[in-house]
């Protein structure tokens, strides 16, 4: 059913009935976006999420499932996912989630090269990196990263954040939570005490790279 409305919507899609097969199938040819179910045979869509980041790099991933603990869907979005969507949904709802992630995988056309407190990002070329060593980031972990850099010292709640970096006007806030807390453990010196992306209470989050000594603020 979701192969057949992806395929009206104009999308060419290949589809794999199990994860290894999925892995094996991303394996030959290295797709624009998965749609991942997180109930599969062989092996869950968590299992596969995992090992599909380690072996193909930052493919965008949509979960699809019918579990709709919360529980479940951040530990999705903890090992890599960039949106979640839980059954029963609309089809329509889908595709405008796969039109969404796929947009944000396109460069901007309106900057160059970004880079403050020793991170670099690349928009055309998707690439970011810390002191010259480059970055493993999900597409939502390199949008959030993107948009922290072009407005340094500015507090944004997760609402803007989610309107901003994900391009919904409504959503699951945690989905913002977690991609911060995966962001600081990759951009932070020690993500126990963040020193560049900065809890602003009672409002949301701030980057400053111009922080210098977190043991002096509360995070």
């Amino acid at each position: 059913m979701v192969t057949g409305y992806l395929d009206r919507a104009g999308y060419v899609v290949d589809r794999a009935g199990d994860g290894p097969a999925a892995l094996a199938r991303a394996a030959g040819h290295r797709p624009d976006l998965v749609v991942l179910d997180l109930m599969l045979p062989g092996m869950d869509g968590l299992e596969v999420c995992r090992r599909m980041r380690a072996d193909s790099g930052p493919v965008p991933v949509i979960m699809l499932t019918a579990r709709g603990d919360e529980d479940d869907r951040i530990l999705g979005l903890e090992v890599g996912a960039d949106d979640y969507v839980t059954k029963p949904f609309s089809p329509r709802e889908l595709v405008l989630r796969v039109e969404s992630v796929l947009r944000r995988t396109r460069p901007r056309a309106d900057t160059g090269p970004l880079g403050a407190a020793g991170l670099t990002i690349d928009p055309a070329a998707r690439r970011a990196t810390k002191n010259g060593t480059e970055l493993a980031l999900t597409l939502r972990e390199f949008d959030l990263l993107a948009f922290f850099l072009r407005h340094p010292g500015r507090a944004f709640g997760r609402e803007d954040l989610m309107r901003e970096v994900w391009g919904w006007d409504f959503g699951d806030l945690s989905t913002v939570t977690v991609h911060v807390r995966r962001l600081r453990g990759k951009v932070e010196d020690d993500p126990a005490r963040p020193r560049l992306i900065q809890t602003v209470w009672g409002v949301g989050y701030r980057f400053d790279p111009s922080a210098t000594d977190p043991a002096e603020r509360e995070v």
